[in-house]
């Protein structure tokens, strides 16, 4: 006989062990299915994002930053270093720490809130009047009858077609986090937030890493002015970005890759490469899901077809995550996945994307929220913009890092925060300001009245507020 829920979520990433704690909060008997395994073959709920995506990424980055520090700044501070050298394996080690303690956590929250966890690939087997019933395989099949199911089942890597994963020579996000021995040379195509964060990460560790783009310009989706600093900042770091780069062929031969592109000049090129990033997107996961069986709608894309409040074509079956449409951030699942456990229990959820902020972990780190300058102008609204460089900001100056700046977009007539963009020392934590001040529709003199703490980089918000009315006191 099948286990009875009130709620079956299938995967365990952000969106789904959120949706799946959150709905058990409410009082609903939840289970959660997820497939991921450690490497002894145990369960790995977390997803894409604790295993091989934002979690371990960011335990590398934060080991490849320290190492640059030490070699290129711990000087400037007093500290004489020689003879410094990298242990790649011992830094991977640690990674793989970083990420079995958010799996363990995540098993522990099932744990605390009474959400029953079933370790294998979960799919539909059949729809009724009594509701859904849910097949999970793996060590220990089961069958679960689901009155509600939430599907979180993910993305995966898109692969260059003609050049398959072998996460060996080529690589998805899952072998970029895995390399071995830094490589002499490293070719990344595609310049998104993979494509950066992992090419910065083999740059400061020594490797020359080369970085081709197809689009014309850099970061378009970021505002105009920080993406022009930030391909300058990363220029001068030494990753060299080449855009308007359309690939004709890969091939992997013994001694590494060979990639045939045009330029934007129409010149025919080469990239040789020992190993090659591929970070040109992400698709949907619903391989194994058994949506065919049960009519469930996907659209031409292959994402699960759902309305603003994340119902899909069934009764009663829901989906979040990066297998609907939106952005395919972590903290967007998470988001929606809160909401539509409080829609099941006849609550209220509500995700606004407008408040959605992204995140580039490079160093400077790049973050955003609301709309850019070009969106404005494109749209015809009026507005004023503020900015303030963190060269003018002194904890930014006591750090040692005074890269980028703060900029601040508001309507031109109620003043009310249109965006915030920000490149930088902890741009990731500043955004969250810009982010506040937009869910409760704050003004640009709201912020620059609030008082900051001194010293902090939070100043820097503070005076882009004020640059905005074109009184800032520290520039």
């Amino acid at each position: 006989m099948p286990k009875n829920f009130d709620v079956v979520v299938i995967g365990g990433g952000p969106g789904g062990y959120i949706a799946a704690i959150r709905a058990a909060q409410l009082g609903l008997n939840t289970a959660c299915i997820d497939e991921w395994k450690n490497a002894k073959g145990g369960p790995a709920p977390g997803g894409t994002c604790t295993n091989v995506g934002c979690i371990p990424s960011k335990a590398l980055l934060q080991s490849s930053e320290h190492f640059e520090h030490a070699g290129h700044a711990f000087a400037d501070h007093g500290i004489d270093l020689s003879g410094l050298k990298i242990d790649v394996a011992k830094m991977l080690s640690r990674k793989d720490h970083v990420v079995k303690q958010n799996n363990e956590g995540i098993l522990y929250l099932f744990k605390k809130n009474k959400v029953s966890f079933f370790h294998g690939r979960g799919s539909f087997a059949a729809a009724g009047e009594e509701g859904y019933e849910i097949a999970v395989d793996g060590d220990k099949p089961e069958k679960l009858l689901a009155t509600h199911v939430i599907v979180a089942t993910g993305s995966t890597a898109r692969a260059l077609p003609g050049a398959d994963f072998d996460e060996e020579r080529i690589l998805s996000n899952d072998g970029a986090l895995r390399i071995a021995a830094v490589p002499k040379t490293l070719g990344v195509i595609g310049s998104g937030v993979i494509g950066l964060e992992m090419g910065s990460v083999w740059r400061r560790l020594g490797a020359q890493v080369s970085v081709l783009e197809a689009l014309p310009t850099f970061l378009g989706a970021v505002d105009e002015q920080i993406a022009k600093e930030a391909f300058k900042v990363f220029t001068k770091q030494g990753l060299q970005i080449q855009l308007g780069a359309k690939i004709s062929q890969v091939k992997t031969g013994k001694k590494g890759v060979t990639v045939h592109y045009t330029d934007a000049g129409g010149a025919e090129c080469k990239l040789e490469c020992e190993r090659l990033i591929v970070s040109i997107g992400r698709v949907p996961n619903t391989v194994g899901l058994n949506a065919q069986g049960v009519g469930l709608k996907l659209d031409e894309r292959g994402f699960v077809a759902v309305d603003d409040d994340c119902r899909s074509n069934l009764s009663n079956v829901w989906a979040v995550g990066d297998v609907v449409r939106g952005p395919m951030l972590a903290h967007k699942a998470e988001e929606e996945g809160v909401a539509v456990a409080e829609r099941i229990a006849g609550q209220h959820g509500h995700v606004d994307f407008n408040t959605v902020p992204w995140v580039i972990y490079t160093s400077p780190e790049i973050a955003w929220v609301g709309a850019t300058e070009q969106q404005l102008k494109a749209e015809g609204r009026a507005y004023r913009a503020g900015t303030f460089p963190f060269m003018a900001n002194g904890r930014a100056r006591a750090l040692g890092d005074t890269t980028g700046m703060v900029k601040m977009l508001a309507d031109a007539t109620t003043d009310e925060v249109l965006g915030m963009h920000v490149i930088g020392p902890m741009a990731s934590e500043l955004i969250a300001e810009g982010v506040m001040a937009m869910a409760f529709k704050a003004s640009s003199e709201d912020i620059a009245r609030i008082c900051h703490a001194h010293p902090s980089l939070s100043e820097a918000t503070k005076e882009a507020a004020l640059a905005v009315d074109k009184r800032t006191l520290n520039f």
